[in-house]
C-alpha cells in the first residue's frame, strides 16, 4: 500500500512538471502575439510582466515556478540521477522569483514607453535578471546532467536530445547577452525548447 501511494504521489508531482512548460510557453507566446507593441525579436518574454496586463505574465511565472518545484520532488523519486532533480528545483525557484520581481518597461513596451534601454533600473528589475540567470543556468545544467544520465543507461537518443536542448538554451542566452540580432527570439526558442524537453522526460517517467 505504501509503495502504491508513493508511486501515485510521484506520478502526480511529475504531472505538475510535465504541465509547467507547455502552460508557460502557451500563455507567454499568446501574449507575445496579442499584446500591442510587443516584438519578440526585440523584447524578452519577461517584459510581458509590465503594463496593465503584466499581472498575467507575473502569474504565469509564479504558477510555472510552483509547478516545477513540486515536479522536482517527483523527479527525485522517479530518477536515479542525484543532480537533475536538484537543478530542476533551482530552476523552479528561479522562475518563481522572476515572476515576483518583474522587469521595468523598456524599448517601446508597453506601448508608449520611450525607445531604448532606460538609464536606470529598479531594484526588482535587477532582481529579475539575477533570478532569470539562475533559472537559465540551472536548466542548462539539468539538461546536460540528464544527457549524462541517459548515456549511462544506454539511451543514446535521449542523451543527444538532452545535450541539444541544453545547448540551444546556452547559445540562445549567450547570443542575447552579447546583443546578437533578434537575441530575445533566440533566447525564447532556447528556453522553451529546454523547458519542453524536461516536461517530456517528466511525462515519460509518469
Amino acid at each position: 500500500m505504501t509503495t502504491t501511494t508513493q508511486r501515485s504521489t510521484a506520478s502526480a508531482r511529475l504531472t505538475c512538471l510535465a504541465v509547467a512548460a507547455p502552460l508557460w510557453a502557451t500563455v507567454s507566446l499568446a501574449q507575445a502575439a496579442l499584446r500591442d507593441g510587443f516584438d519578440l525579436t526585440r523584447h524578452p518574454l519577461s517584459m510581458l510582466s509590465t503594463g496593465s496586463l503584466g499581472w498575467l505574465q507575473i502569474a504565469n511565472f509564479v504558477v510555472a515556478g510552483v509547478l516545477i518545484v513540486i515536479g522536482a520532488t517527483g523527479l527525485r523519486q522517479a530518477l536515479s540521477s542525484t543532480w537533475a532533480p536538484r537543478l530542476v528545483l533551482v530552476n523552479g525557484v528561479g522562475m518563481l522569483a522572476a515572476g515576483i520581481l518583474p522587469m521595468d518597461p523598456a524599448d517601446g513596451f508597453p506601448a508608449g514607453t520611450p525607445a531604448g534601454i532606460p538609464q536606470t533600473m529598479s531594484w526588482h528589475s535587477y532582481g529579475h535578471m539575477a533570478a532569470g540567470s539562475i533559472a537559465f543556468i540551472s536548466l542548462i545544467a539539468a539538461c546536460y546532467v540528464l544527457g549524462r544520465h541517459f548515456a549511462r543507461t544506454g539511451n543514446h537518443r535521449d542523451a543527444v536530445v538532452s545535450h541539444v536542448t541544453g545547448s540551444a538554451l546556452l547559445l540562445g542566452d549567450v547570443w542575447a547577452m552579447t546583443g546578437g540580432a533578434a537575441g530575445s527570439l533566440t533566447l525564447a526558442v532556447g528556453a522553451i525548447t529546454a523547458m519542453l524537453w524536461v516536461a517530456v522526460v517528466a511525462a515519460r517517467l509518469r
